[in-house]
């Protein structure tokens, strides 16, 4: 894999000598997402494959163009699994496209975000340096954890050619509840007491059914862990859920895996667009704020931590207010349909405060000093 890999660092050290702006792609499934997306795209799915796994040491190293569908089918051999459930949002998704793109799935809030599992990691920065930070083991980070610190970028900072994951075992048990007739404030407040309790609670959504007749309000919530902690939790969720008047059926597991997967790929009715200039938005909050008194339907993962909700690009002003007073903030995660270009305007991310802009730009400027992946992916050029 030499001269792919020598390929990749070649145009980057072109891009940089001749003042052209790369824009890093995998499979292309989160393209969806950014500020912009200018620059020549550099494809790096040439570089593939998985360098070497070690089920007894939970750790696995994988080039930046794997397809993720091929790392997790390897794990699942093995009886292992990425415990964060990273969206693919598309069958070409790749490996460094996850970490670039840091999203984590319905575990997120009790398993960790992908950047907790990253050990290590190579990566070309904007000078076609091809550096290597961490390594394979939790004890190995001395100073500033730059592995860390590519999960999340967007291909700002460099190109990720390989990287160490930690991996876990797939848990023994496994339920689902259902839970029927819980409005969002006593479902939130009924989740916050599970959760400061030794409970195997994994994963968790309230939405509202406006389909329905009459209109309904479900919360799921996945237990796993061992099979005797599994099923001494499920008797005692159940008997709280009931307790409070609400209506609770264990579902069938591969039903139930079936729907957490769409919920991690955003294929559940809810993410269907309710009109063309609708547009996703995601409020990250702290799991213990209120409900937040908005005139738009949502989704609640993450114990209420992370929030989904339609509304249109003229909402922002309104939407990043009410999460900033809450200690969260707002982001444009799917601009609308009809309005794509001109939604983004409003800016895809709450606006850095001071130091936090000077921070970033600090980081970039040190990581790429002459701009070949300043593509304006997560703040306005």
């Amino acid at each position: 894999m030499d001269a792919q890999l020598n390929s990749l660092i070649d145009a980057v050290r072109a891009a940089a000598a001749q003042g052209r702006t790369l824009r890093l792609r995998g499979g292309g499934s989160k393209d969806f997402w950014g500020q912009s997306l200018t620059g020549e795209v550099l494809d790096t799915r040439i570089y593939r494959g998985i360098v070497s796994y070690e089920p007894s040491e939970l750790v696995v190293t994988v080039r930046c163009g794997t397809p993720l569908a091929e790392l997790e089918a390897a794990l699942a051999e093995k009886g292992q699994c990425l415990a964060f459930e990273p969206p693919h949002f598309g069958p070409g998704a790749t490996v460094g496209g996850m970490v670039a793109a840091g999203l984590s799935g319905p575990a997120r809030a009790t398993a960790g975000a992908v950047r907790d599992y990253v050990l290590g990691a190579r990566f070309i920065n904007g000078l076609g340096e091809h550096l290597t930070f961490g390594g394979q083991v939790m004890k190995n980070v001395a100073g500033y954890d730059v592995s860390r610190l590519m999960a999340g970028s967007w291909g700002t900072l460099g190109l990720i050619t390989e990287v160490s994951l930690k991996v876990l075992p797939v848990a023994p048990a496994e339920a689902t509840l259902m839970i029927a007739g819980l409005a969002q404030g006593p479902a939130l407040d009924l989740l916050h007491r599970w959760g400061g309790q030794p409970l195997p609670l994994n994963a968790s959504a309230w939405v509202r059914d406006s389909t329905a007749q009459p209109v309904a309000d479900y919360v799921f919530v996945r237990l796993r862990g061992a099979v005797a902690a599994v099923q001494s939790a499920t008797v005692k969720m159940s008997a709280d859920a009931a307790a409070l008047g609400a209506q609770v059926q264990t579902m069938d597991n591969a039903e139930a895996a079936l729907d957490w997967r769409a919920s991690t790929e955003q294929t559940l009715p809810f993410f269907d667009a309710p009109s063309p200039d609708a547009c996703l938005w995601r409020l990250s909050v702290p799991q213990t704020a209120p409900v937040l008194d908005l005139p738009y339907s949502t989704y609640v993962e993450w114990q209420g931590a992370q929030r989904w909700l339609w509304a249109p690009a003229s909402a922002a002003v309104t939407l990043r207010a009410m999460a900033q007073k809450v200690g969260g903030h707002a982001t444009l995660f799917r601009a609308s349909a009809a309005h794509a270009a001109s939604d983004k305007a409003v800016g895809v991310n709450t606006p850095l405060e001071q130091v936090q802009q000077r921070i970033q730009q600090q980081l970039q400027q040190q990581f790429d000093p002459k701009g070949v992946f300043a593509t304006g992916r997560l703040h306005p050029l």
